[in-house]
């Protein structure tokens, strides 16, 4: 059991998901969540939003945001300085086109007094065909065309269209002219971070943000697909400065070793099947498809299993 005397040690937990409404999204999420509404559609579905709330073991009931409060360093390990949890990993369901945007870099976003920018990637969970995604200005495309096709109404012809299919991954640097459009379903994980500059709605009345826009814009960018590298046994899907995200494959009654402790904090999503985490200290939790477990930076050695779902 966790208490005070010993709280540099913290047990894995299970966040339960966080639904957020959003013009662009379905008001039935079938079927990867068991989630309908009547009311306004929902578009994401953030798993570690400061919202989110654990629902296993002795954190059960707290909020990532007082977890991370609470318990810091334990949780994200000495190394990392941030206040907030680090990371907003979230599933986009978009229905529709949606706004052509762009992020800042951590500096530009310290000079508007904010703590960090953003940078994101996007790991494709299902894809129809056909399905594309904007990423970045097409090359030779100067700033002066950028800002006149934002006042005619003809950016789309000037982005960088990427095609995407099931098991991609892109990378979204901060800086990046993008657009995410229909036909796909997107693991996102990015800095936690606001900062969301529209450029562009299409001829929409929402607010525009040009001047912080085309500041933050970077006409050449290292966003694009990543390809996937073997490593020991799983696939390395890209490693950048904020974020490693690794794909393990996990047969029925295997355990993968991934129970040895890390300096940092570790999340665990399932695509497929359900897994049980176990250890020392904390009773065992399953975690089913498309939810997502936290392995905190103190947490000894522990054990995962994939189950067979009868």
């Amino acid at each position: 059991m966790h208490t005070k005397q010993n709280m540099e040690t913290l047990s894995p937990f299970r966040l339960a998901p966080y639904f957020r409404t959003r013009p662009w999204g379905f008001q039935d999420l079938a079927p990867w969540y068991d989630y309908r509404t009547e009311g306004e559609p929902i578009g994401e579905v953030w798993l570690t939003g400061e919202m989110c709330i654990a629902d296993t073991g002795p954190l059960k009931g707290l909020s990532l945001a007082d977890i991370t409060r609470q318990h810091r360093s334990a949780l994200l390990g000495t190394g990392i300085r941030e206040k907030e949890f680090p990371l907003l990993v979230k599933v986009l369901f978009p229905k529709e086109k949606l706004s052509v945007q762009v992020h800042p870099d951590d500096a530009l976003a310290q000079q508007y007094g904010e703590p960090r920018g953003k940078t994101e990637c996007w790991y494709a969970l299902d894809a129809r065909p056909g399905a594309t995604v904007a990423l970045g200005i097409r090359p030779g495309v100067t700033v002066d065309a950028v800002k006149d096709a934002v006042q005619d109404a003809s950016l789309e012809s000037l982005l960088e269209m990427v095609p995407v299919q099931k098991g991609d991954m892109i990378f979204v640097a901060s800086g990046t002219v993008h657009a995410m459009g229909p036909g796909v379903v997107i693991l996102e994980t990015q800095q936690t971070s606001d900062l969301t500059y529209r450029m562009y709605d299409y001829g929409s009345a929402r607010e525009l943000h040009l001047e912080k826009s085309f500041a933050a814009m970077r006409l050449t960018t290292p966003a694009g697909k990543v390809p996937p590298r073997k490593v020991d046994g799983h696939t390395l899907l890209i490693d950048e400065r904020y974020f490693r995200i690794e794909r393990w494959p996990i047969r029925p009654g295997t355990a993968p070793a991934l129970g040895h402790p890390l300096p940092v904090v570790q999340m665990l999503f399932v695509t497929e099947g359900r897994i049980r985490i176990s250890g020392e200290g904390f009773t065992p939790f399953a975690v089913e498809r498309n939810q997502i477990a936290v392995i905190p930076s103190s947490t000894p050695r522990w054990t995962l299993v994939s189950e067979n779902l009868t």
